[in-house]
């Protein structure tokens, strides 16, 4: 592969020497790499392996700078014509990704540390098409701040050369030119930029206290930056004051292997300190966002959390860091010697620079041109929690078994569906740019959900079937993709429906309903094969998060409860009243708590706030936004689920909670018999007393009851998981 990398620069520097050490690595595998920053000491190292590098200020944020920089990199991609980008810091991400949605090449990015989240650096942050975090805790800031979906993200390591930083390296050449002889050495590498370098400031200020627990102490500060002047300056004051040389700052190097072997202890984090590591040198942990200090083996999973950055830990006092260094310094021999030892262990089962190149290999790979590009068309964007599982779960699903399918979404919202899918995704009522992107693909898949129906409108309808009707035109093969059908009750409609369907290449449908609907309409049943709605693909969200959500919502912890969903929907005022007196009866019978989930929370909050108005028992309502693996979860902690929305059935059915449907359409009946699961009663004659009869009978029998739900849907995740596999049969095809 040609990789281009795009970085502020290639002075000394954790993320720099990372990406230094990534490309001659990547280089020594026979790829081909090439290199746009604005420069710095390192830069006759990379050109001495091989490497091409290109100049551009993309160390500075300047509308002028940013600009040039677009243009160089510009340049430089159509002359070398690389086969991903892969950008590292936010300037360089933000231009990166602007080329890429221009030009088309493939972006990753890799991001090495926490950033400040205001307006306009938001503005700024392009995480690409996939992203490597250099810790767990980067990967979850990612999740958090900027929604970058989890499976979009892959956690690396800095890679050390083991064989460059060893304790067979001398540091004799570096005692001898920094006059050191034989003195302890305590030596910290860093960029010392105003964000960094408060360690180096510390340690500064610590040396006259250090000079007097440590005789003959030589302290070693490594880095350039905007305060290396005012540091080295200080630091001479410092020497002034105890008398002596104490403290040596030698600004950027790049022979850091020699300076660490010629070191006792080190003290530092990140990549500085696994490189001392490496070299079997002592390290303290310590840095500008924390302290963890000596490092031993019980801190090997705490340090590793954190890249060894120590952000989990308060930054160091004084004392701390003064203490830490002198228990350093007063080991024994062999307890020093145990300790270096496993410090290099730790990097060589760790942090080996082949995992981490073999860690962007993968990826690029993953956004590099695929095999085959589907369009996924459906109501998404919407908002619809049932609808968004859908999505989530047949992307899920085919990236299970292949990381050779495209996918573009034909969205309500293409940004958000972005944003929170890492998809491509175009506006659905741009006829025009569907067009396109049906054009590019290779083939349609079409659905899941109830998309050909005519309750809602008829122009529903027709939006849909001419979409289809379009790549059917463009000779694109159309798959229905786990679909309900119906209902469709206007003659003209259904006729077309049955068209349509008939010249579709493959149709699943996710019950048997809907199977006899279309054979009523006339399409032949060898055309049709039931599987099982994509959502039994989807696995709900971790039990703390839920635990989380529902304490949010008041409700207390371990409290039994059922789980209610409704909608708005025609003349449901007497409905919700008796609706009320329901959930009211299910709190004194059976002392079930009441919840009430919004599905779609814009459209469902007020529905379940009117009839919360007229239960006479207390009810909790989940009013903060969740995602669908997030509303499974808290199905997945009550007893008993009570739902309009055929999703929260479906839900409900995949954590083996039972339930009831409250039937205003008959896709609802429809999959409470595919599930056995009764009633409670239709919306249009909703009777309280009726409902409260069958929830009776069902808690009666309730064990067995979810004996059987575990086993059916057990059988519907295996039928669901046969969509995506005839998917990939008639791509090949």
């Amino acid at each position: 592969m040609k990789i281009l990398m795009a970085t502020m620069g290639l002075d000394i520097g954790g993320a720099e020497t990372h990406i230094v050490e990534l490309s001659k690595q990547l280089k020594h595998q026979g790829h081909e790499v090439v290199i746009v920053s604005n420069g710095g000491v390192y830069e006759q190292e990379v050109e001495a392996a091989g490497i091409r590098h290109y100049k551009a200020p993309l160390n500075r944020r300047s509308l002028k700078d940013m600009r040039r920089s677009g243009e160089i990199l510009r340049q430089v991609i159509e002359q070398e014509k690389p086969d991903v980008l892969h950008a590292h810091a936010r300037i360089p991400g933000f231009i990166c990704g602007r080329l890429h949605k221009k030009l088309g090449v493939p972006f990753v990015t890799s991001c090495h540390g926490v950033y400040r989240v205001t307006g306009p650096l938001r503005l700024l942050s392009d995480w690409g098409q996939r992203t490597l975090a250099v810790s767990e805790d980067i990967k979850t800031y990612l999740e958090e701040e900027y929604h970058v979906p989890a499976d979009h993200i892959a956690i690396t390591i800095n890679g050390i050369d083991t064989e460059k930083f060893s304790p067979e390296v001398s540091g004799a050449r570096i005692r001898k030119e920094l006059g050191l002889g034989d003195a302890p050495v305590l030596t910290h590498v860093c960029r010392l930029d105003a964000f960094t370098a408060p360690t180096a400031r510390q340690l500064i200020e610590l040396a006259p206290a250090l000079e007097k627990a440590i005789p003959n102490l030589r302290m070693v500060l490594v880095g350039g930056g905007e305060v290396y002047e005012e540091l080295k300056a200080r630091a001479e004051a410092v020497n002034r004051q105890i008398g002596r040389a104490c403290l040596t700052l030698t600004g950027p190097r790049t022979d850091i292997n020699e300076i660490v072997a010629a070191c006792d202890l080190f003290v530092g984090v990140s990549r500085a300190a696994l490189e001392a590591m490496a070299a079997g040198k002592p390290a303290v942990l310590s840095g500008a966002q924390g302290h963890t200090g000596l490092f031993v083996p019980e801190l090997l999973q705490k340090a590793m959390d954190t890249n060894f950055c120590c952000r989990t830990d308060p930054t160091a006092t004084d004392d701390q860091l003064l203490e830490a260094i002198k228990t350093g310094f007063a080991l024994p021999p062999a307890r020093r010697k145990e300790l270096g030892d496993y410090g290099r262990q730790v990097v060589q089962e760790h942090y080996s620079v082949s995992r981490m190149a073999q860690d962007c290999l993968d990826l690029y790979r993953q956004v590099c041109k695929k095999d085959h590009h589907i369009v996924m068309s459906g109501y998404y964007g919407f908002n619809n929690a049932g609808d968004d599982a859908i999505l989530e779960s047949i992307l899920k699903a085919i990236r299970a078994v292949s990381d050779q399918v495209d996918v573009t979404v034909l969205s309500n919202d293409p940004e958000q569906t972005h944003s929170r899918y890492g998809v491509d995704a175009v506006s659905r009522f741009s006829m025009k740019g569907v067009a396109a992107a049906l054009r590019r693909s290779d083939a349609l898949l079409f659905g899941g959900g109830s998309l050909l129906q005519d309750s809602t409108s008829t122009r529903s309808l027709l939006y849909y079937l001419s979409v289809i009707r379009m790549a059917q035109r463009l000779h694109k093969p159309v798959m229905l993709y786990a679909n309900g059908i119906g209902p469709v009750r206007r003659k003209r409609n259904r006729r077309w429906v049955k068209k349509v369907v008939e010249r579709a290449d493959l149709v699943t449908l996710r019950d048997h309903s809907s199977k006899e609907e279309l054979e009523k309409m006339g399409v032949q049943a060898q055309k049709l094969r039931v599987t099982a709605d994509p959502v039994f693909c989807m696995d709900p969200a971790p039990r703390e998060r839920a635990e989380e959500l529902l304490s949010t919502a008041g409700v207390e912890k371990n409290a039994d409860f059922v789980a209610v969903s409704v909608r708005n929907w025609l003349d449901t005022e007497e409905f919700f009243h008796q609706l009320a007196r329901f959930c009211d009866e299910l709190h004194r019978r059976h002392g079930l708590e009441v919840v009430f989930l919004p599905m779609q929370r814009e459209k469902d909050l007020e529905p379940s706030r009117r009839v919360q108005q007229q239960m006479e028992e207390r009810s909790f309502l989940l009013e903060e936004s969740c995602t669908p693996r997030e509303l499974m979860a808290v199905i997945g902690m009550g007893k008993l689920c009570l739902a309009m929305r055929l999703h929260t059935l479906i839900f409900a059915a995949r954590v083996a909670v039972p339930s009831l449907g409250l039937v205003y359409d008959p896709k609802v009946a429809s999959y409470l018999e595919e599930l056995g699961l009764p009633e409670a009663g239709t919306v249009e004659h909703f009777d309280a007393d009726r409902a409260i009869e069958r929830a009776d009978r069902l808690l009666a029998d309730y064990h067995n009851v979810r004996e059987h739900l575990r086993e059916r849907s057990a059988q519907l995740t295996a039928a669901a998981r046969e969509n995506v596999r005839l998917l990939l049969e008639l791509l090949e095809q």
